[in-house]
């Protein structure tokens, strides 16, 4: 007998394309004056910020009449690269895809016209399109409910805004890559996750493929369960700088062993890449294992789309030479798995970056000689 399987959970909308006239508020600003906006569509506004899905708008007006509309209606702030003027819906709908770096199947547009609806439909056909009336029911829909909710999420809009002006200075600096990482006064912090914590971590390996070492994804259940294992260290690392905080943008697993220590899990994410988080968590860990007198052993699967974190530890010192501590780690959980070793050396710091740490070395290993 066959069963009907559940449908699937639709993919997440990460950023919502309001068009303006008759579907943000009601009337045409050109040709009323004055527009209206519904309670109900200000409260949709304000609970997708607050679950994390970025907002923004594309509609044919006159921009600067346009954004002093929304000033004056207390929401500009809620709308991430606005696309006001006079082109084509679907090339503005596309540019802003493209600035947030995001899939376009998790883009969604709503507009009171059939036909700008169906236009972007033909050229962006993984688009979700939404009519006006459907406006004050979008918070009830599952594509607009991120599984998880956290502290990132909720303050996600925030983040992206301070990345734009990070992004537009880095633009206008005269001098070298790493004098300008100086100038941001980065600060990455390292520290054992917490109960409140875990949510994040889930949503970071989740959301994470670039940077993600192995592609595993690990539940909130598995990871609360290795907090309270004495073996294992779960590690969160956020960055901030004097644009603001990056929010969460990496995780790492690590299980203790007499003379080796075994990185399950990084994951890094891919918006501070160019930051060198990867790099830098890599090193931290590198020289915490040599202090703690162990070996330091990573899972890598490759993927199509991981090769900047193959780069990392590649660059970080990890080779495939054979050395007997592998012997002391389990099985692979997926196939695939490479594990990358690394003889640990003494780290002496970031040249870019500050670092606030957590000291995870413990007690020290035995038997490191013959490991050698």
């Amino acid at each position: 007998m066959t069963t009907k399987s559940e449908p699937a959970q639709p993919v997440t909308v990460k950023c919502l394309v309001w068009d303006l006239d008759n579907t943000l508020w009601q009337g045409t600003l050109l040709e009323d004056g004055e527009v209206v906006l519904a309670d109900a569509i200000r409260e949709v506004i304000v609970e997708l910020d607050s679950r994390g899905v970025l907002q923004s708008v594309c509609s044919r007006n006159d921009h600067d009449l346009a954004w002093a509309r929304l000033e004056s209606l207390g929401l500009a702030e809620y709308f991430v690269l606005p696309e006001i003027g006079w082109g084509r819906k679907s090339d503005a709908v596309r540019r802003i895809a493209e600035q947030l770096n995001f899939a376009q199947g998790t883009i969604a547009f709503i507009d009171d016209q059939p036909t700008e609806r169906a236009e972007v439909t033909y050229h962006l056909p993984e688009v979700r399109c939404y009519p006006a009336e459907a406006a004050a029911t979008l918070t009830g829909l599952p594509e607009f409910t991120p599984a998880v909710s956290t502290v990132d999420s909720r303050r996600r809009r925030e983040m992206y805004q301070a990345g734009f002006r990070r992004d537009a200075e880095r633009t206008e600096f005269e001098g070298a890559d790493e004098d300008f990482l100086r100038s941001l006064e980065l600060v990455l912090r390292i520290g054992r996750a917490t109960e409140e914590e875990l949510s994040r971590v889930e949503e970071l390996t989740l959301r994470t493929s670039q940077m993600n070492a192995t592609g595993v994804h690990y539940s909130d259940a598995t990871l609360r369960a290795l907090l309270r294992d004495p073996n294992h260290e779960v590690l969160v690392a956020a960055m901030s700088d004097r644009f603001g905080p990056h929010g969460a943008v990496g995780v790492i697993l690590i299980e203790k062993h007499s003379t080796v220590w075994h990185l399950r899990l990084l994951a890094t994410s891919c918006r501070v890449v160019s930051f060198g988080a990867g790099s830098t968590l890599l090193a931290w860990l590198g020289g915490q294992a040599y202090r703690a007198g162990v070996h330091f052993v990573a899972d890598f699967r490759p993927t199509d789309r991981n090769r900047m974190m193959e780069i990392a530890y590649r660059f970080g010192g990890f080779d495939d030479e054979p050395c007997d501590c592998r012997a002391a780690l389990p099985a692979p959980e997926v196939e695939g798995i490479e594990r990358l070793h690394l003889l640990p050396a003494e780290w002496s710091g970031s040249a870019t970056t500050r670092l606030e740490a957590t000291d995870v070395i413990g007690a020290p290993a035995t038997g490191l000689e013959a490991a050698r």
